[in-house]
């Protein structure tokens, strides 16, 4: 069996980042960034305590850096206290107490700003409001909330008092939030009455409602409403609670609790490969840590900036480049409840022209729905004011990279293109934008101090350009601590043996002969045709690139001569097909384009057309059904996320 995965894409676009940027850069040239990774390389555990002393508040100081003894539970700084929310609120309040620190921008337009000064207020109300319900340092509380002002209120809360939050993002099913209830044993729920959407009322009380009843829940004592759209709900006087009514009196001050490094802030559950759901355990310190250098290096930060990241907080994402990042380095930044296809696609364009963001970081599957709804809408709005633009969530492809650099950053904004996960919590491998040149489809090299490989399946270290497995080969601060409740499954699954000691990222990967990394999908996206061990990511992106093509998801079926079919599932720029002949016709244009592009080995052997692909609320391609409906089996997993149950009717046939 062979052990190296083939690299069959080939881009060789180079773009510099301008003198100018440079020149104003945080991390400014090569020379500086290579200076960082030496500093690390030379001294690992005192480049990582430099850090944490220059950018944490810290209310007792670190003597330990990194404790190795227990590995894989290592633990960062931990003989020192801090406060999360003390980091991110009342160190500015000296400094910028009227500086605008939430622009929101509701569903229907109305836009709310509140300053430094007015969060902290919010944020300590809210705190003593958790502690008259008898919520102490430890307890998990779960937040199934809209995107607003109060959901981050309800986090920075949580943090103040050391409670662990548990975000649960509103499109969840019932059953999906009390799986994670139940595991995490919480003690109270923070929801609304409802959220807007594209114009629609969707309500979410009647889901908690649904949940709790369900059973495993009997450590929920309160349940706390926002009231966000003023619909009707049923209520449990037991333990149903208004926010306003419990916040009515209180004081708008708050002491922080002081909580070791080590202290879980919060939980996020994310999908396992057998579908249960696993609790990402991250601690205080490594992490607001993790979230800050990210910002000063891979945002190159200035206070002048408006930063928004479009990413809903139920997801690491909006944790990290939403609810604290940001605020710890006391930016403005724009937070947004609706989607940016209503009340039509130029929704996104035109909230950074009103309000005049400087950084954008979205994801590539919202890039690629822009494209194909309004390629042209961003050139009939004012983006000026960008200066940097960001992707997340999984590589994009050359075509829609080199979109969004021409049309949306007008080729003048660098683009970081970034690499991590729930479980880094911040970004692992990224370009630092006034130090290298970018390549479309490559999240170029590793932030200094994270020491990325990629190895075989043994674990050793593979050079060549046929790529392996990435992993990062030395404990870092923003990392995973466990699975909650699970530290079996935490090791198992990160740390197996055969990787000797390195935390496996789950995700195959390649360097190309300048040391940039390129993502070829998760290690279980890999396909393996012929003998050929082939990225399904390449796949996607050399088909993305035909101008026919909106988007594209591909997935493996098996074979019973090649081992495994390549099977495709398109969204067209125009129609879907709705005769054979031309199904056939436009199919066969594509498989040839795939092989001209990447070989015969990539061929696709099956392509099936839909007017969209199967997604969560988030935008997240919902693989293990494309795989399922690939092989003809009936879909039994629970899809009450998905935006369009209806397509996966429509992509179960071929067109013959």
């Amino acid at each position: 069996m062979p052990t190296s995965i083939k690299s069959v894409l080939q881009e060789t676009r180079v773009f510099q980042p301008a003198n100018a940027f440079v020149e104003q850069a945080n991390i400014s040239g090569m020379a500086a960034y290579q200076a960082l990774c030496s500093e690390a390389a030379q001294n690992y555990e005192e480049y990582w305590a430099r850090l944490a002393r220059e950018h944490i508040v810290w209310h007792k100081p670190f003597n330990t850096v990194l404790d190795e003894s227990r590995a894989p539970f290592y633990e960062w700084f931990a003989d020192g206290e801090l406060n999360v929310s003390y980091n991110c609120l009342d160190k500015h309040l000296a400094t910028q107490p009227e500086k605008t620190a939430l622009i929101f921008e509701a569903d229907d337009s109305q836009v709310i700003k509140i300053s430094y000064r007015e969060l902290h207020a919010r944020v300590c109300q809210f705190a003593n409001a958790l502690k008259s319900r008898n919520i102490q340092k430890g307890d998990r509380v779960v937040i199934y909330m809209p995107m607003s002002i109060e959901v981050v209120i309800a986090m920075q809360a949580c943090a103040r008092i050391g409670a662990i939050h548990s975000v649960v993002f509103g499109g969840f099913s019932s059953r999906s939030l009390n799986e994670r209830i139940e595991n995490a044993q919480a003690c109270a729920v923070i929801t609304a009455d409802a959220q807007f959407r594209g114009g629609k009322m969707m309500p979410l009380k009647p889901a908690v409602d649904e949940a709790l009843s369900m059973g495993g829940c009997d450590a929920v004592h309160s349940v706390i409403v926002y009231k966000r759209a003023g619909n009707d709900v049923q209520w449990n006087a037991k333990h149903d609670l208004w926010w306003h009514d419990l916040i009515d009196g209180l004081p708008c001050t708050c002491e922080p609790e002081w909580v070791g490094a080590e202290h879980p802030l919060f939980i996020l559950y994310t999908s396992g490969s057998t579908g249960k759901p696993k609790g990402v355990q991250h601690s205080s310190g490594g992490y607001l840590l993790g979230t800050m250098v990210s910002m000063q290096w891979v945002f190159d930060y200035k206070p002048t900036d408006i930063f928004w990241c479009t990413a809903d907080v139920g997801w690491v994402t909006g944790h990290s480049y939403v609810a604290y990042g940001p605020l710890a380095m006391g930016a403005t930044q724009v937070i947004f409840e609706g989607v940016p296809t209503w009340p039509d696609a130029g929704r996104f364009w035109k909230m950074i022209q009103d309000h005049q963001v400087t950084t954008f970081y979205t994801a590539p599957t919202a890039i690629r729905s822009l494209i194909k709804l309004g390629g042209e809408l961003p050139k009939q709005y004012n983006l000026s004011s960008l200066r940097l633009l960001g992707s997340v969530g999984e590589p994009i492809n050359p075509d829609a990279w080199m979109w969004y650099y021409t049309v949306v950053g007008q080729s003048r904004c660098p683009i970081v293109d970034t690499w991590w996960q729930t479980e880094t919590g911040c970004h692992m491998i990224a370009p630092l934008p006034g130090a290298m040149a970018t390549k479309p489809g490559s999240c170029t090299l590793p932030l200094p101090g994270i020491m990325a490989a990629i190895v075989n399946e043994a674990g050793d270290e593979v050079h060549d350009q046929h790529g392996g497995f990435l992993v990062i080969k030395r404990s870092f601060p923003s990392q995973i601590r466990t699975i909650w409740g699970n530290d079996e499954r935490y090791r198992k699954g990160y740390f197996p043996e055969e990787m000797k000691g390195a935390y496996l990222a789950g995700d195959s990967a390649h360097r190309d002969e300048d040391g940039y990394f390129w993502i070829l999908g998760r290690i279980d996206d890999v396909l393996k045709v012929s003998g050929h061990r082939l990225g399904t990511m390449e796949i996607e992106s050399a088909l993305a690139s035909n101008s026919l093509v909106a988007e594209a998801a591909v997935v493996g079926k098996p074979h019973e001569i090649k081992g495994e079919a390549i099977v495709v599932f398109v969204v067209l720029k125009g129609s879907r097909p709705k005769d054979a002949a031309t199904a056939k016709q436009i199919s066969e244009i594509l498989r040839e384009w795939v092989s001209k592009e990447l070989g015969p080995i990539a061929k696709p052997d099956e392509i099936r057309f839909g007017d969209n692909l199967p997604k969560t609320r988030s935008g997240k391609i919902m693989r293990r059904l494309l795989r399922a409906l690939a092989k003809g089996e009936e879909i039994t997993q629970d899809i009450s996320t998905l935006e369009n149950p209806a397509i996966l009717e429509q992509l179960k046939h071929v067109i013959q």
